[in-house]
């Protein structure tokens, strides 16, 4: 498979969709990138790396600090995952270019390649990342008590990390088997609202970058890292099946959605539910007496649970992982971007009014098509007895309701304004926009700092 990817050729799946979608994950994380910048988990990394002292030419995305390479793409995945708005492909339960695509940029700035060459490499690996977190079982590697994109992830950025160093197939399995060792992401985080997932996807792009370098230094690694018999399939989940590493089926890429509200993926249905509700019945947040809401079963744990915390969430990562706050600020609010994920909203009368009468429900018809839909439904009764309900199959940015280049471009500019100028997020759109053309992949970094003029972005 990754022999495939590296070749091309005749059977070369990387048709110009593939790879306009490539493309279009690639401006997602750059903007979700730029957006989490600013916050202060992200902040957090940089002085540590500081303090660390390293020293390199890097670049670490809407900021004028330049580290090694390992370091910047840990500081670039951190800051991808800060605001809970990056990419997730459904089947695996993984955000993947949060880890995937710091490593390939930090890789472009040691071997500089093409803007195609790096999308090819991200291609790669989401599918590698991806196809390992199906094979697990998302919901049984959650049990177990691990994040998938800091698990596998780190798989996927040692793929891409180790295609853009110029590793052949060999090559990059011997980059797998260091990253089996580097892998790791636990959800205690969702105990007190620690920021410690933020640092999995980062992470895993530092691992998933060392582990390729050591394997183009030629060190030795396990070949059966996957499905050896103390191999990842048999550590990190109870029940795994190994073929779905190779069956056949759609690029992974192709099946990874954009989220548009700024929490857990498992809420973004009910979300877009509430909103529906509140847009065609006007609906009175102080009118409520109760608001059940169907989720697949493997939400539980992550926003549903315990109720009596999720209902009162004490920091921004617990807000980010409230069902009962993420539906309760869209009927409030009207939306559930960024800038209502914050202490504040969660402190505001009316929203806890309405958290008090979320109630999440089992629903076993929506949990038996997970993991591949991640259907939900909201139904708001009123006090005066009056009903309403909505059924979501597919939340706005999966696949099926991909965004339009219009939305994406929206998203795209309110994200990298929060790091950059006006001027330099239209400069950065346009490389974005024509990146598959770039000579240099190394343009579009420059074009991710501040205080950089076109005029010397060439590399």
């Amino acid at each position: 498979m990754v022999a495939l990817f590296a070749g091309g050729g005749e059977d070369d799946p990387l048709t110009a969709t593939v790879l306009d979608r490539a493309r279009d994950l690639l401006l997602d994380h750059v903007g979700v990138t730029l957006g989490g910048v600013p916050e202060a988990s992200s902040r957090a990394v940089r002085a540590a790396l500081a303090i660390l002292g390293g020293q390199g030419d890097a670049t670490v995305l809407g900021t004028p600090v330049r580290l090694p390479a390992a370091d910047a793409a840990l500081a670039n995945g951190a800051a991808a995952h800060a605001l809970e708005m990056d990419d997730t492909h459904q089947g695996g339960s993984i955000h993947l270019g949060a880890a995937v695509i710091p490593a390939a940029l930090a890789a472009s700035e040691l071997r500089p390649v093409s803007g195609a060459t790096l999308l090819r490499a991200v291609v790669a690996g989401y599918e590698v990342a991806g196809r390992l977190a199906m094979a697990l079982d998302p919901a049984a590697h959650y049990e177990r008590g691990f994040h998938p994109t800091g698990t596998c992830g780190v798989f996927g950025a040692a793929t891409a990390a180790g295609l853009l160093l110029g590793l052949d197939a060999a090559g990059v399995c011997a980059a797998l088997g260091v990253a089996g060792s580097q892998a790791a992401g636990s959800l205690e985080f969702l105990a007190d609202g620690a920021w410690t997932k933020r640092l999995h996807p980062g992470w895993a792009a530092h691992g998933g970058l060392h582990a390729a370098v050591l394997a183009r230094a030629g060190f030795a690694a396990p070949a059966t890292i996957f499905e050896g018999r103390f191999g990842t399939l048999r550590a990190y989940s109870d029940r795994a099946r190994a073929e779905a590493l190779c069956e056949a089926g759609e690029l992974v890429l192709m099946r990874t959605g954009i989220k548009p509200h700024a929490c857990c993926r498992y809420a973004q249905g009910p979300i877009d539910a509430v909103l529906r509700l509140r847009a065609r019945h006007g609906l009175d947040p102080r009118a409520v007496a109760r608001i059940d809401v169907g989720v697949v079963d493997a939400a539980f744990a992550i926003i549903c649970e315990p109720l009596a915390a999720k209902r009162r969430p004490g920091s921004v990562v617990d807000a980010q992982f409230s069902l009962p706050f993420s539906v309760a600020v869209a009927l409030v609010d009207g939306g559930a971007g960024p800038d209502r994920f914050t202490p504040a909203r969660a402190g505001d009368p009316l929203v806890r009014q309405v958290m008090d009468v979320v109630e999440p429900a089992h629903d076993a018809a929506l949990t038996a098509r997970y993991p591949t839909v991640w259907p939900a439904w909201v139904r708001i009764t009123l006090r005066d007895g009056r009903r309403f309900e909505e059924h979501v199959e597919h939340a706005t940015g999966d696949p099926e309701r991909f965004p339009t280049p219009g939305e994406l471009d929206v998203k795209f500019r309110a994200l990298a304004g929060r790091s950059l100028a006006a001027d330099e997020v239209t400069a950065l759109a346009a490389t974005l926009a024509g990146v598959r053309e770039l000579p240099d992949a190394r343009m579009l970094l420059r074009r991710a700092a501040p205080g950089v003029s076109p005029s010397t972005t060439s590399a």
